[in-house]
C-alpha cells in the first residue's frame, strides 16, 4: 500500500535511498489509520467523513512505489535477471502479507457482530483457516470463500486488495514496461491519466473508492487506480532531475496531511466535483510531493529518528492494522457508541495498532527478510 523502505540494500548494490520518501509513506500510512477510525462513525456515507480524502493514501501509495521502482531498477536490467527482480520484490513485500492475514484470522471471531458481521460466529475453523492460506498467496478468494460478507477479495486483511495490483504493477514492470521509452510511457501514463478523470468524475460515489472485490465493476477501478499513479511515479523517477528544497520533509508531509484530510467538495448534489478533486489530486500533487520528498535531505538526529521511525513502520502499520478496525467498528455498531464516548477506545486501538506493526517488524519482517535475503540473495537486510 507499499514498496519504499530504508532497506535499499534489497533493491541495490550501491544506491542511496530517499529516507524522506519513506518518511511520507509512514506519515500517510498514519493517516489511513486514523481515515479508518473516523470512517466507523460515518455510517458507509462518506458525505459525512471526517478527515474525508484518507483513501486517497492507496494511490499516493502506488505514486511512490512507482518512483522508487524506477529510481532502483530502471538501470540494473543487464545485471538482473526477471527472476532476480520477482524474488526481490517478493522477499520485500510478501512476509508482511503473511503476517498481515495470521494477525486477520486470529482477530476473525472477535469482530463477530450480529449487526456488522452476523455469519462470523457460523464460520467453521476449517473455512477460515483455508481462506488464511490463500490470503497467503495473496490471490483473492472467490466468492464462495468471502466469510466476512463485505465482498472483499482478502476477507481477513482488507487492505491487501491493494498488495495486489501492487503485483499487478510489478509484472507489468518487469515483463514490459520497463522497456518503453519515456516517449511511450508518457503516452501510457497520458491514457491512464484520462482514464481515472473519467473514472472519478462518473462514479455513481462520486469518488475513486474502490477496487477491493472480485467483479468486474471493482477490479476496472482497482487497476485505473493503479495504472496512472504507479507508472506515473515511474516516469517521474525518469524525466525528474531532483533539486535541493529545505525542509522538504516538512513540506511534503503537511501536503499529504492537508491532501488526505480535506473535505468532501460538491456534496451530494455535485458528486462530479469531489470526484474531480481526487483525480487531480493524483494526478498533480501526489507526483509533485514526491518531487518535494526527493528533493530534500534528512538533517539532524531528531528528524533522521522521526523519518526512520515512519519509514520503518510504514508498510507493517498498513497490512496489519484493518483486523483491528474490524474489531472496533464492530464494538461500536453492536453498542451503538458515539464517537464521543468511543475515542478512547479508537487511541487505544491506533496506538495497539502501531505497536503490533512495530513489533512486527523487528521481530518478524526485518529477521525472516534477513534470511530469505540470505538464502536466495545472498544479501542481508541493513
Amino acid at each position: 500500500m507499499n514498496s519504499t523502505n530504508k532497506h535499499l540494500s534489497t533493491f541495490s548494490d550501491s544506491k542511496s535511498h530517499y529516507e524522506i520518501l519513506d518518511g511520507l509513506r509512514g506519515v500517510a500510512a498514519v493517516m489511513v489509520v486514523i481515515f479508518h477510525f473516523f470512517e466507523t462513525f460515518s455510517g458507509g456515507n462518506h458525505l459525512k467523513q471526517i478527515m474525508n480524502h484518507g483513501y486517497l493514501a492507496v494511490d499516493f501509495f502506488f505514486v511512490l512505489s512507482g518512483f522508487v521502482i524506477g529510481y532502483a531498477y530502471d538501470d540494473r536490467w543487464g545485471k538482473m535477471t526477471l527472476k532476480d527482480f520477482f524474488k526481490r520484490r517478493l522477499i520485500r513485500l510478501h512476509p508482511m502479507i503473511i503476517m498481515g492475514m495470521i494477525i486477520g484470522a486470529i482477530g476473525f471471531y472477535f469482530s463477530a457482530s450480529p449487526i456488522l458481521f452476523p455469519g462470523i460466529a457460523s464460520v467453521p475453523v476449517w473455512k477460515l483457516l483455508l481462506v488464511m492460506l490463500i490470503g497467503f498467496t495473496l490471490l483473492p478468494v472467490p466468492p464462495s470463500l468471502e466469510i466476512r460478507g463485505w465482498g472483499e477479495m482478502h476477507p481477513l486483511d482488507g487492505p491487501a486488495w491493494s498488495l495486489f495490483f501492487e503485483y499487478v504493477a510489478n509484472i507489468l514492470y518487469a515483463l514490459f514496461i520497463r522497456k518503453f521509452s519515456k516517449k511511450a510511457l508518457a503516452v501510457l501514463v497520458f491514457l491512464a491519466g484520462a482514464a481515472l478523470i473519467h473514472l472519478a468524475v462518473t462514479s455513481p460515489n462520486g469518488d475513486v473508492i474502490g477496487g477491493w472485490s472480485v467483479n468486474p465493476e471493482q477490479l476496472r477501478v482497482g487497476l485505473t487506480r493503479l495504472m496512472y499513479p504507479f507508472f506515473a511515479g515511474l516516469l517521474l523517477s525518469r524525466i525528474a532531475q531532483p533539486g535541493r528544497i529545505k525542509y522538504a520533509f516538512l513540506w511534503a508531509s503537511l501536503l499529504v496531511i492537508v491532501a488526505l484530510s480535506f473535505p468532501r467538495v460538491g456534496g451530494s448534489e455535485h458528486l462530479w466535483m469531489n470526484g474531480l478533486y481526487d483525480s487531480l489530486t493524483i494526478i498533480i500533487v501526489f507526483p509533485l510531493i514526491v518531487y518535494i520528498g526527493a528533493s530534500g535531505k534528512v538533517t539532524g538526529k531528531f528528524a533522521t529518528r522521526i523519518t526512520r521511525f515512519l519509514g520503518d513502520l510504514s508498510y507493517p502499520l498498513y497490512i496489519t492494522h484493518y483486523p483491528l478496525i474490524y474489531i472496533f467498528t464492530a464494538w461500536v455498531v453492536d453498542n451503538q457508541v458515539p464517537m464521543s464516548k468511543a475515542w478512547p477506545v479508537g487511541v487505544l486501538m491506533i496506538v495497539s495498532a502501531i505497536a503490533i506493526a512495530y513489533g512486527a517488524m523487528k521481530l518478524y519482517d526485518v529477521p525472516v527478510r534477513n534470511w530469505l535475503a540470505k538464502r536466495f540473495m545472498h544479501k542481508t537486510v541493513k
